[in-house]
């Protein structure tokens, strides 16, 4: 499978960018790997790639993306500050900008809260980070509804997206609805870890569309608005996460959703 003729749909944040629903996972990919995998990936048709401070990768993702070739404007890159950065956010940052070869990132992430806290001091340093330009979107990772609250009571603004572990067996509809709600969208990492993939219920679904349980999660996601980055270092996996223009029925989407084990 070499090309997908399925285009990813994408959302527009609030500040106004646009970020493809799926997206390039690259943990816990380095070296020549990394950029062998995302030079792939990008020819395979993502057009969305994650990475983060920590996962000590960034050379290499810039690496894959130039050797894609295409313009830097067709690709929404992502990366993280480490949470143990509080006060250096404005280094950490311009290392990944060089890192990348890039002069601005699409997408900036507080990675987890800042010793649990809400780390206001740290997104007052990525609304300037913004309004500067360095950055298009800035978001959180691993963040509660109440810790999305405080952060906004602390400094006026909400994230733009909020990244955590979801899958079928993570899927909380109050969170879901409470970022919608707050103008946050939710982004999924590790979606396929936690999933239960020989889930009866979802093989069936999966057989019915001639497709695999990966795909149905994916597609599960994208359905519910929510942005997916899988990982997959082989081409033809990549391929097939891309490979997901089939639709899932209000029925199927219900019984995915109550696989969860949140409470």
């Amino acid at each position: 499978m070499d090309s997908v003729p399925f285009t990813v749909p994408s959302v527009e944040l609030r500040g106004g960018a646009r970020m493809p629903l799926v997206g390039y996972g690259t943990h816990p990919l380095r070296g020549e790997d990394a950029a062998a995998a995302v030079a792939t990936a990008i020819d395979v048709g993502f057009r969305s790639i994650d990475t983060a401070t920590r996962y000590l990768n960034q050379d290499a993702v810039g690496e894959g993306i130039r050797r894609a070739g295409l313009p830097r404007d067709e690709i929404f890159l992502t990366s993280k500050l480490p949470p143990d950065s509080v006060g250096y956010e404005r280094e950490v940052l311009e290392k990944s900008l060089s890192h990348f070869g890039v002069d601005q990132l699409d997408l900036w992430l507080i990675h987890w809260p800042p010793g649990g806290r809400p780390g206001a001091q740290a997104w007052r340093a990525f609304l300037r980070a913004r309004e500067e330009g360095l950055v298009r979107a800035i978001g959180v990772s691993n963040y509660s509804l109440g810790l999305l609250d405080a952060l906004a009571q602390e400094t006026g603004e909400y994230p733009e997206v909020v990244q955590l572990q979801w899958s079928p067996v993570h899927y909380s509809e109050r969170f879901l609805r409470g970022c919608q709600e707050r103008g946050i969208v939710v982004g999924a990492h590790s979606p396929f870890r936690s999933a239960r993939l020989d889930d009866p219920g979802l093989v069936a679904i999966a057989e019915a569309h001639e497709r695999s349980p990966r795909q149905v999660i994916v597609r599960w996601n994208v359905q519910h608005g929510v942005a997916i980055v899988p990982k997959s270092a082989h081409r033809e996996r990549m391929a097939a996460n891309l490979d997901i223009g089939f639709e899932l029925s209000s029925d199927e989407m219900a019984a995915i959703d109550a696989l969860t084990e949140v409470g």
